[in-house]
């Protein structure tokens, strides 16, 4: 685990909270436990890593009501829900809704820590997707809209000398282009540069040749 990750516990099961905070810790792992789905969303910021411990049933927010407000605001903490009331119907909306686990109370301390621990490499894995994404946004962002241009029909398969006649530009500055593009979006190859593309395209508003 990274030293900045948490683990965040939300239970109205003071009692409960208490000895699942304890065991957690014990283990290892930072933890911060709250009562109420509504005492998390007030002390949660984004930024931190970690993953989310859920009660399924809590007066005023429920687990999934709180996994929807999560949804609803981007933000992809995972989650594993607790519940002594789990039934089929409820565990496939909470997996639906991103849930990565929903186990039954009482849970095995071992069965659990070990779940918490894979939930939080989870969340190392989507902040290094997430991180990646950002980094190639960025790349796609410093491309002139020539450079763009080109990306777009090399993308498509188009080979200089295509792109040239159809640009009606020089075959040298086609290629020139073709170079700035793969050292901009720090592309080693023509299939990771398809991949960046299709990433950027998807949400780019800039018009496409």
């Amino acid at each position: 685990m990274n030293d900045d990750q948490t683990v965040f516990l939300v239970d109205d099961d003071e009692a409960l909270r208490e000895s699942l905070g304890l065991l957690l810790a014990q283990a290892g792992l930072r933890v911060r436990a709250f009562d109420s789905a509504r005492a998390f969303l007030e002390a949660f910021d984004a930024e931190e890593p970690g993953c989310l411990v859920l009660d399924l049933r809590m007066p005023e927010m429920t687990g999934l009501e709180l996994q929807k407000v999560l949804r609803r605001k981007g933000l992809s903490l995972p989650v594993i829900f607790l519940s002594g009331y789990g039934d089929v119907p409820t565990s496939v909306r909470a997996i639906k809704g991103g849930a990565i686990d929903f186990l039954e109370k009482p849970v095995a301390n071992e069965a659990l820590i070990a779940y918490v621990r894979d939930a939080l490499l989870e969340d190392r894995r989507r902040r290094a997707k997430q991180a990646e994404t950002r980094k190639i946004h960025a790349n796609f962002d410093q491309l002139s809209p020539r450079e763009r241009e080109i990306l777009v029909l090399a993308t498509k398969g188009m080979t200089s000398k295509e792109i040239a006649r159809q640009l009606g530009i020089s075959f040298r500055t086609v290629e020139n282009h073709r170079a700035n593009v793969f050292e901009k979006m720090q592309a080693r190859n023509i299939a990771e540069l398809c991949r960046m593309a299709a990433l950027c395209l998807a949400t780019d508003h800039h018009p496409t040749p």
